[in-house]
């Protein structure tokens, strides 16, 4: 099973140890596997999973490290045009493109403004106005200018280095700031819906 090992940081075709499959009909993809690997190169243990919305027509999609350092599936809620940018940043990573790495987790950020539709086309002032807004608070707004300062390291031509301990951070800022505006805050407002309607 071709997957990438943490350690080696190379994709790799694991052994096969042992797997598990899953069928949950009320889950958005009700068929899931997990599967216990070992890394041919440093005998590391690797967990992927593999999930599929029709077994029959589809099968598994390629499998992904569930553990150590799992993948990390960006919500289907997300615009296409933001969750595109992350997986970009994220390929880039991989690459060791660092600097590339940046470059995406600032059209990340750029997509954020025009899905809200800010009047401003520069993402330093449509992040100012997401905050006027409240779209995001104060603790976001301040990720997001080091993203978007990070994000300008990359887009002009300069001596200024991103590092990768930097980019890694960039990412999790990014994946953060999406979690927050599009999953959590639409999951609180079903919250607060269901609660009125038991009241009432």
């Amino acid at each position: 099973m071709l997957i990438e090992c943490s350690r080696c940081e190379a994709v790799v075709h694991a052994k096969e140890i042992a797997e598990h499959e899953i069928n949950d009909p009320f889950d958005t993809y009700p068929y899931f596997k997990v599967s216990l690997l070992e890394c041919p190169r440093c005998k590391d243990t690797l967990v992927s999973g593999q999930r599929s919305e029709d077994l029959e027509k589809e099968g598994y999609s390629d499998p992904v490290r569930l553990w150590p350092e799992p993948y990390y599936y960006l919500p289907q809620s997300l615009p296409k045009v933001i969750r595109e940018s992350i997986y970009e940043a994220e390929k880039c990573f991989k690459a060791k493109a660092y600097t590339a790495t940046a470059v995406m987790c600032g059209r990340a950020l750029e997509g954020i403004c025009r899905h809200f539709e800010t009047e401003s086309k520069y993402i330093g002032k449509g992040l100012t106005e997401l905050k006027e807004r409240e779209i995001i608070d104060n603790r976001l707004f301040e990720w997001s200018v080091e993203l978007q300062k990070s994000r300008n390291i990359g887009a002009h031509a300069n001596d200024d280095v991103i590092e990768k301990r930097d980019a890694d951070d960039l990412i999790a800022f990014v994946k953060s700031i999406v979690e927050y505006v599009f999953v959590m805050t639409a999951r609180f407002e079903q919250f607060k819906s269901r609660k009125i309607k038991a009241n009432k």
